[in-house]
């Protein structure tokens, strides 16, 4: 079992990155990729590491460009994009290189894999939105099964403010099925001023023959269930007028991912319990090899952890950030 502790924090999530068998430590490095047209404020070109044997690269790029706004109150956007990288033949991905196209408004980028069975609703939710992508707290908003896609996530890659290249080691590879599309979430800061934005990613592909080991994450969110400090009063002290104000601020798939949460957790989400201190229990349910692992919080979050087998003989803790720094 893995607990994932999460101390006064604001829309944290920690991520394993797990493989099916054993090998080495996962190797990564971090440098810039080249773009062509891009903003003052945009990434310096620098060449992207050197191919190995079998791979070759494919840039993928938002349609068209995005002028990020808040879906009706705050300073946040995370928008969604479907990107066709046109794969006739199933590959792995090895290394992933995000361009964001205005950095200044650009807070975190991931690439998710959409499979072929999903792509005419991502299509429709597309077109059903005024404007380039649409709305998508948490994840793409496409998947009918939440719960598969928390204990197998269909990320690709994840990028934040100075983060590079991500290289995998070479006998690892996240596979991308014949046909799949690709949704790009963008989470935009709009404190940072205004402006349209065209980000794009650079893939690392290895032939889906290749004998990889297949690499897969699984999210560890926990629930955020924060009070007031003591003392201090307020509207939003009171749990219903700050949900409501999540969901005015992120969009409608808010007010069920707070939900979701605690049913992860197996904690009541007619009675949920506030606490400076958030943690949630997972069972790990089939043999698993942890090669990677990161936390993400914002402004709130204190320390982050992640424990194997906690209070049993051969405990581990995994991940140990006793003092989060956001910036």
């Amino acid at each position: 079992m893995m607990r994932a502790t999460r101390y006064a924090l604001l829309l944290a999530s920690a991520a394993l990155t797990l493989a099916a068998c054993g090998g080495t430590a996962d190797r990564e490095t971090h440098r810039a990729a080249a773009t062509a047209t891009a903003p003052a404020d945009a990434k310096k070109a620098v060449a992207s590491s050197p191919l190995r044997d079998g791979e070759r690269f494919l840039d993928i790029a938002m349609p068209k460009a995005y002028t990020p706004k808040a879906p009706s109150a705050g300073t946040d956007d995370y928008r969604c994009f479907l990107l066709d990288p046109k794969l006739t033949k199933s590959a792995f991905v090895t290394g992933t290189d995000v361009i964001p196209g205005r950095p200044k408004l650009v807070h975190h980028v991931i690439l998710f894999q959409l499979p072929p069975d999903e792509i005419a609703k991502a299509k429709s939710k597309d077109a059903a939105t005024p404007g380039e992508g649409w709305t998508c707290f948490g994840g793409t908003g496409i998947s009918s099964d939440p719960g598969a896609v928390i204990e197998s996530a269909p990320w690709l890659a994840a990028w934040a403010p100075g983060g590079g290249e991500q290289l995998l080691a070479p006998d690892l590879g996240v596979p991308l099925k014949a046909g799949s599309r690709i949704v790009m979430q963008v989470h935009y800061n709009l404190l940072a001023g205004k402006g349209s934005d065209t980000s794009s990613a650079r893939l690392r592909l290895a032939p889906g023959t290749a004998k990889l080991t297949e690499l897969h994450t699984m999210l560890m969110p926990a629930p955020v269930e924060l009070p007031c400090r003591p003392g201090k009063t307020g509207r939003l002290c009171k749990r219903d007028a700050a949900v409501f104000d999540v969901i005015g601020r992120f969009g409608p798939e808010a007010g069920p991912t707070i939900a979701g949460l605690q049913l992860l957790c197996g904690k009541d989400p007619q009675h949920p319990k506030a606490s400076p201190v958030q943690t949630c229990d997972r069972t790990i349910r089939k043999p698993v090899t942890v090669r990677a692992i990161a936390g993400h919080m914002h402004l709130l979050g204190r320390s982050i952890s992640i424990d194997l087998n906690p209070g049993k003989p051969g405990s581990r803790r995994l991940l140990d950030i006793p003092v989060w720094d956001f910036d």
